[in-house]
């Protein structure tokens, strides 16, 4: 179910058999402290994505691994990002070519927190362009009130927490460096706050959260229910229809 390990002529058919949907990964590369790697958001994207590909039979499309991730600053090493309006344009042009591929469900899935607002600007894009196609982008911490839960259980402004390591240590335990988990933990500086401010003047080293708890265990549990939550709204999504059959472009009278 991979669109990059089919061919021309294979692609139409599976396009249709899924009811003309498809699924976008879209992550990072940033730094994530000292014990993650700088991929852990696009590989968590990866991850999710291929599992609920094969089980709901929607082609995947190539994850996309870089994102809008200004707010890392320079102060450590690793972060590549891309300006929203890069962010925009790209999604928006991918959008529009798996459009002339048959593609009218297009499901956005994001595993970085400031993808968020370039990646409903080009929701907003692709569907004021094309009459027909239905985008959605779904956040992978807030898929459900559970999995919003456990992200969100050591800070508000969490960043390769317990919640990030754990599911690292499940699914991609390379990326995981256990030497440094005991001293990694910092505090959430940013409760209350007026501003919103770059990571580097609310954390000292990148993390925001307790990823000195983190387990393996818990991260296979959390994996497997955003999993089954991600698949309940893909497959909320294949049944649903506009309320309305009005066309963009036409006026009110017609």
């Amino acid at each position: 179910m991979f669109w990059s390990e089919l061919t021309w002529a294979e692609l139409p058919e599976r396009i249709e058999a899924a009811r003309q949907a498809a699924i976008l990964p879209i992550g990072a590369t940033e730094q994530h402290g000292p014990h993650l790697g700088t991929g852990m958001d696009f590989v968590l994207a990866d991850h999710l994505c291929r599992a609920a590909s094969q089980r709901t039979a929607i082609p995947m499309l190539p994850t996309l691994p870089y994102g809008c991730s200004l707010g890392h600053s320079r102060r450590w090493a690793g972060t590549i990002a891309v300006q929203p309006i890069t962010l925009i344009e790209l999604v928006k042009e991918i959008g529009d070519w798996t459009y002339h591929s048959g593609v009218r469900r297009l499901y956005i899935v994001n595993t970085h927190v400031t993808n968020v607002a370039p990646l409903r600007c080009a929701l907003e894009m692709l569907r004021a362009e094309h009459d027909d196609m239905m985008v959605s982008v779904l956040n992978s911490a807030t898929l459900s009130e559970r999995v919003r839960q456990f992200h969100f259980a050591d800070g508000d402004d969490w960043h390769a927490n317990d919640a990030e390591t754990s599911l690292m240590l499940a699914m991609a335990p390379e990326m995981v460096r256990a030497e440094h988990l005991d001293s990694a933990d910092d505090g959430d500086r940013t409760a209350g706050l007026v501003f919103s401010h770059p990571v580097n003047r609310t954390s000292l080293n990148g993390v925001t959260g307790t990823p000195s708890q983190a387990s393996a265990a818990k991260g296979r549990e959390w994996f497997d229910w955003m999993v089954e939550d991600l698949c309940a709204l893909l497959q909320r999504g294949q049944d649903e229809q506009p309320p309305l059959p009005h066309s963009y472009f036409s006026s009110q009278h017609d």
